[in-house]
């Protein structure tokens, strides 16, 4: 006599699957700018410039040392109508990652 085992999946609630898509869709699109050392208005020119070659919906993540950046690059964003997604500071250098429009 054979016995049957029954297998029960697991599987995760929506929510939690949507949240993990959303983050590795950005993962898999974004690209990196180390702007550190330039001073105002650099920084916000040079990452125009980048977001202007990419595609819609793709990340863009800028390192800046400048402390004006700070007001810089979510102004920047607001005005053109990119998304911030994030914007914090480690130390002396602030990261920036920007959702293209």
């Amino acid at each position: 006599m054979a016995l049957l085992t029954r297998v029960v999946a697991r599987v995760a609630p929506i929510p939690v699957i949507l949240a993990y898509t959303i983050a590795m869709s950005y993962a898999e699109f974004e690209e990196f700018m180390d702007l550190t050392g330039l001073l105002c208005p650099l920084p916000v020119l040079k990452a125009r410039k980048r977001l202007e070659s990419m595609p819609s919906g793709h990340v863009l993540k800028v390192l800046a040392s400048d402390p004006v950046s700070a007001i810089d690059m979510p102004h920047f964003c607001s005005e053109q109508g990119h998304t911030l997604l994030t914007n914090a500071k480690q130390g002396d250098v602030f990261t920036f990652r920007i959702k293209r429009k």
